[in-house]
């Protein structure tokens, strides 16, 4: 059974879906681009990929379960509400899905809302172009803080290994989608987002326009957006004219791996009111 390869070879299973979408992914791109590339491409993607291997390594070190691991450890030893309440393993799945991805929002509007959060999270948003590596590229500590919390919620609701290793999955892939610089025709983006988080949609969220940033904060789901009244249609410069990233941070050394490290401990942020 699939369902039995996947769990019996977790990390293949992610390294596997990661890399075949993000070769997809960027393919698309170069096939049918939404903007013109800012530039710097070949130092961007070196510095976004490396940022990618040292959070998954530094995260090896500081956590001795991960959130799948900490799953199999909590059914087994029917840990959380979930094994309390004896839920169906399918709905287990469902609601552990959904709960996750509520979690990643709320975290999302915390690393915005929070300063000593945002120092982190800004590197993010430091990058000067929109494209698939943009998804990756998230500090080592931001990292490990998500992943913190990530492990307390599997724990705290017991959700099955099965549903958090596809949570895993769709989250590294919405990350990657909702960052790729493509072309969807405009109908069926319009139609996508009633579901699902676009590219056109967070791309918003990247905006240097402060009430822009805090906009558009989903993942995977675009629901929760619409719900908690962060939701933003249009960004005001336009999808073409926007202006990706942070003021303080337009210098092509900010995109190097060294400089990305130590944005948080630079000066705080600033954005450009409108």
């Amino acid at each position: 059974m699939i369902q039995q390869w996947i769990l019996e070879n977790p990390n293949l299973f992610r390294v596997l879906a990661f890399l075949s979408l993000l070769g997809l992914l960027a393919l698309s791109e170069i096939l049918s681009p939404r903007r013109k590339s800012y530039g710097y491409k070949g130092r961007r993607w070196f510095a976004n990929l490396a940022i990618l291997v040292v959070s998954i390594l530094l995260l090896k070190l500081v956590f001795p379960l991960l959130a799948v691991e900490v799953s199999f450890l909590s059914t087994e030893q029917q840990w959380g509400m979930f094994h309390y309440y004896q839920y169906p393993y399918w709905l287990n799945i469902a609601l552990g899905l959904l709960i996750l991805d509520l979690s990643i929002y709320l975290q999302h509007v915390m690393f915005h809302a929070v300063p000593g959060f945002w120092r982190f999270h800004k590197m993010h948003h430091a990058d000067l172009d929109f494209d698939v590596s943009t998804g990756l590229r998230f500090h080592p500590v931001e990292m490990i803080l998500s992943m913190g919390i990530k492990i307390m919620i599997v724990a705290a609701f017991g959700i099955v290994p099965l549903g958090v290793l596809l949570f895993e999955v769709f989250l590294n892939a919405g990350s990657m989608f909702t960052h790729t610089n493509i072309v969807i025709p405009s109908r069926l983006e319009w139609f996508v987002r009633w579901l699902v988080v676009t590219p056109e949609m967070h791309r918003v969220h990247h905006s240097v326009i402060k009430s822009e940033t805090n906009s558009n904060f989903g993942f995977n789901l675009s629901l929760w957006d619409r719900l908690f009244g962060t939701y933003k249609q249009d960004p005001k410069e336009g999808y073409l004219g926007m202006t990706i990233g942070i003021p303080e941070f337009r210098e092509p050394k900010y995109l190097r791996f060294r400089w990305l490290l130590s944005i948080p401990f630079l000066r705080q942020s600033f954005y450009r009111k409108k």
